[in-house]
């Protein structure tokens, strides 16, 4: 079951939410958040990547860094303002971008089920990026960035939340990019049937937002070790949305070099081991992959992935770096080599030849995406699929509804 647990958010005033609404912290770098809140003292992004307001030496993980996430914090609850509701409540968050439509329920979600994978990963987490949200949040007292969950079809839940957006919302507002997010905060008379409803829905898959998940869970063990009693922070804030609702976009990868070989020896060498055609710059199917180098796209067909029994093996970004990016490139590890990134789908594939045309990398691979029932399929048999398989969009906004712990 999935246990539902109502909260008193930390919101903005319904005037200020869209100013305050910001990216999540981790799709963003330090210069890019700081563009994005350049001239907007509400942008949540303050808070969530203060080291945009320190030096621009500032070492991120410094302790200056977190002194001024929590004073940004305490200026915007004064500013925006940010208000603390009343009574604890369950909320209805929608998303919509061009021909997609996603809602879900924002809420808090047991770190018991966490623990106990009633909600499923399937990805590692890393250290550092556990260790600096962490600290984040235990500085602020407060996760202010919701989890970004799915489930399989309910249609319980499906009901309720079906008469909540039939009332007027708390928020509603276009983001500058063009998503429109609407948050209704469920009464009452509806909750304890959406709680109800909850209870019935088997298992609950992290979509985006592992190093989150994995936070409230570290800041709970350290908060019972410093003798803290129960309270606010046995839960984590997520965003619950049916798994057909949401859309998988690719996760591209760039590779900075070639190793020893030139554009011509490698693609010489590729053709030694697949069948490597021209174009197009996006993969038509699954076992394809679009590669951009020497000036022009590629696509290099992967071949027949079905003797691969594991299902995380039979992954086109599994296998890119299983047969081309180590052994032929010599990338070994895709979580720690500096000589590879991602690039999220949604900037699409222009952004990989501009990568390639500025010098930055010296080939990309354009993927095609995960599916939802990969996702789901690979963590209920426990696997871990490769860093960065998946790019979620449209994604959720940081600082619209907090928790408090």
């Amino acid at each position: 079951m999935a246990v539902l647990a109502r909260f008193r958010a930390l919101r903005p005033a319904p005037s200020a939410a869209a100013q305050v609404a910001a990216v999540p912290y981790d799709v963003v770098n330090t210069d890019e958040a700081r563009a994005l809140a350049a001239g907007n003292p509400l942008s949540f992004l303050h808070v969530s990547r203060a080291e945009i307001d320190c030096p621009v030496d500032a070492n991120p993980y410094g302790d200056a860094v977190y002194a001024k996430a929590v004073s940004n914090f305490e200026r915007l609850k004064k500013d925006a303002p940010l208000v603390v509701e009343d009574a604890p409540a369950v909320y209805v968050y929608r998303l919509r971008m061009g021909d997609v439509t996603q809602t879900g329920v924002a809420a808090c979600f047991s770190i018991d089920e966490y623990d106990r994978d009633v909600i499923k990963k399937h990805e590692r987490t890393r250290p550092d990026k556990e260790d600096d949200r962490t600290r984040h949040l235990l500085a602020l007292r407060a996760q202010t960035g919701p989890v970004f969950l799915i489930h399989r079809a309910a249609s319980a839940v499906d009901r309720v939340v079906a008469a909540v957006v039939e009332s007027s919302p708390l928020y509603d507002f276009m983001a500058p990019d063009g998503v429109q997010h609407t948050v209704w905060r469920v009464t009452p008379r509806d909750e304890q049937p959406l709680v109800g409803a909850f209870a019935d829905v088997p298992t609950l898959y992290i979509a985006d937002g592992h190093h989150r998940a994995a936070s409230a869970a570290r800041a709970r063990q350290e908060l019972r070790r410093a003798g803290a009693a129960a309270g606010e922070w046995e839960t984590v804030l997520a965003v619950a949305f049916p798994a057909a609702q949401v859309r998988i976009l690719p996760y591209n990868r760039v590779v900075s070099d070639l190793a020893d070989m030139t554009p011509s020896t490698f693609l010489d060498a590729l053709r030694q081991r697949f069948t490597v055609q021209d174009g197009p710059a996006s993969p038509a199917r699954r076992g394809d992959v679009s590669m951009f180098v020497n000036g022009a796209w590629h696509t290099v067909v992967l071949g027949d992935a079905r003797a691969e029994t594991a299902a995380t093996n039979r992954l086109d970004v599994s296998r890119l770096q299983d047969l081309i990016l180590r052994p032929i490139l010599g990338i070994e590890d895709p979580r720690s080599s500096k000589r590879i990134d991602f690039i999220g789908g949604l900037r699409g594939t222009r952004e990989l030849e501009r990568a390639v045309q500025s010098g930055r990398a010296a080939a990309a691979f354009s993927m095609h995406p995960v599916s939802v029932d990969d996702l789901m399929s690979i963590a209920d048999a426990g696997g871990i699929m490769p860093p960065k398989s998946t790019w979620f969009e449209p994604k959720l906004r940081d600082g619209l509804l907090s928790h408090l712990i």
